[in-house]
């Protein structure tokens, strides 16, 4: 009911979003800055983006610079499963890269939301992502998907991907990524992630809790099934289905910082009434994104609250995937950093340095951990922090990871 009523007032002020769309474009004129008429054009056309989208927007990474020279990126599937695609971004150079597969979260959003932390890893790396499919257009007949199936599908593409891949999971895949570690490492899997690269996940959310955590803990998971799982209304393709609506994800998310949007929507109109395009669309861009939002699996989402949240399995060692106990302990040849960002309200510092001291196995220097002054959640993969402070750390132990890998190899040889 909740999702159809959503629907239902989706498709009536649909007519009002476009015709302030169109009425925005007929209004705009060249060098009218700060003119009655300009302001009008400002008012729709911020009206018009008061939308939610249901489509993943593109990457729109066309070229890259690789070793001082620009080279073309081309996006290419190399596997596709029911809930998600392991997607090659392809680059015209012959030189030789790390493998790394990023671990997007499945929580409202598409991956293209970390289209910063690829762009960047591109410069030295060869990259994959999973790139999770909305759930409200995966037909009934492919069954559920649940924690344990994100994680065996990070499983399935580290295999497909193959030996000397290294993983970075960015927020909350960072349970499922650790978890895959351990049991491929356990099985001695050829595969097994090089190195693990953790960032803002919440692996141990008893630390420090944010208002994310308190809203997860206040009510039974019992609520959380009643009151927040919806299926899936005609005429979509995964009809029936139930799953945790992404509009929800997004109105949660928008509340806890409802000043801050509420302020660049203002930004946006000013800068657009005095002519500041480069400001303009720096926010528009950002809000392109974020409102394109995915529906999560119902069983996905009911697991992630109950087990990551509320019983906190992996900090326990309770956390099994199907019928097997996860033991961080297993990991021992690969390389880990974690990750955090001071100002973070959403997975605050301590939460995923945890990981560090789960995976015993895994010698001292092997370990290193990064906190990011300055930056909340989504600084941690984006912005100017990240690429100058955060990413010359993750390169490094990429590439460490590399050349230990190598040192092994001659001592076996030997």
């Amino acid at each position: 009911m909740l999702y159809g009523l959503y629907q239902s007032s989706m498709n009536a002020t649909s007519p009002m979003r476009l015709a302030a769309q169109v009425l925005g474009s007929a209004l705009w004129f060249e060098k009218d800055e700060r003119t009655a008429n300009r302001r009008m054009a400002s008012f729709f056309d911020v009206l018009s983006r008061m939308r939610l989208t249901h489509t993943r927007p593109p990457y729109g990474i066309e070229r890259v610079m690789v070793d001082g020279q620009e080279v073309a990126v081309r996006e290419a599937p190399v596997l596709i499963a029911p809930f998600g695609t392991l997607l090659h971004f392809r680059k015209h150079t012959r030189a030789e890269q790390p493998k790394v597969l990023v671990a997007a979260p499945l929580s409202g959003h598409f991956a293209t939301l970390l289209r910063e932390t690829v762009h960047t890893l591109l410069r030295d790396h060869d990259v994959y992502i999973t790139d999770w499919h909305n759930a409200r257009d995966v037909p009934l007949w492919h069954g559920g998907f649940g924690l344990d199936d994100y994680t065996r599908q990070l499983m399935a593409f580290l295999e497909h991907i193959g030996p000397g891949v290294n993983l970075v999971a960015v927020c909350q895949p960072c349970v499922a990524a650790l978890a895959a570690t351990a049991l491929m490492a356990e099985d001695d899997n050829p595969a097994t992630p090089r190195s693990l690269t953790l960032m803002a996940g919440p692996v141990d959310c008893r630390v420090n809790p944010t208002a994310v955590n308190k809203l997860a803990t206040d009510r039974p998971i019992d609520w959380f099934r009643r009151n927040l799982i919806s299926r899936v209304p005609w005429p979509h393709a995964g009809m029936m289905r139930r799953v945790y609506p992404g509009f929800l994800q997004l109105t949660a998310f928008m509340s806890m910082n409802a000043q801050r949007h509420r302020k660049q929507f203002e930004l946006l109109y000013q800068h657009l009434v005095d002519g500041e395009m480069a400001q303009a669309n720096a926010i528009r861009s950002f809000y392109d994104e974020y409102f394109a939002v995915n529906d999560l699996p119902a069983e996905f989402y009911l697991e992630t609250v109950e087990r990551v949240f509320q019983t906190y399995d992996l900090p326990r060692g309770e956390l099994t995937v199907g019928e097997r106990k996860v033991n961080p302990a297993a990991i021992r040849r690969t390389v880990l950093l974690t990750v955090e960002g001071e100002r973070d309200d959403i997975c605050s510092v301590g939460q995923t340095v945890a990981a560090q001291d789960l995976c015993t196995g895994i010698r001292p220097y092997l370990k290193t951990h990064h906190l990011q002054a300055g930056v909340g959640h989504y600084g941690v993969f984006s912005g100017s922090k990240w690429n100058q402070q955060i990413y010359p750390r993750v390169r490094d132990t990429i590439h460490t990871a590399a050349e230990l890998h190598g040192t092994r190899a001659a001592q076996a040889a030997a």
